[in-house]
């Protein structure tokens, strides 16, 4: 398994505000990144949680909790 993985966006949207920005972004294997970008595909983060990429995170963005631990327990094995 290749632990080669970026930090992605979820879809999903704040319906308390109508906003479109993520709550959070999760971690998902970098070689589907551009082909969701652009052909509009799924991908499948760490946690499990599956949409299209519509958006880059920034700087201080918050991340899956649930990707990030199983991110840092890739690195460790």
């Amino acid at each position: 398994m290749s632990t080669d993985t970026l930090v992605r966006p979820d879809v999903t949207t704040d319906d308390a505000t109508d906003s479109d920005t993520p709550k959070f972004f999760h971690y998902v294997k970098k070689n589907k990144i551009a082909e969701s970008a652009v052909m509009g595909t799924f991908v499948q983060a760490l946690c499990g949680e599956v949409f299209p990429v519509t958006r880059s995170p920034k700087p201080g963005s918050p991340v899956c909790e649930d990707c990030k631990k199983i991110y840092e327990q890739m690195k460790r094995d």
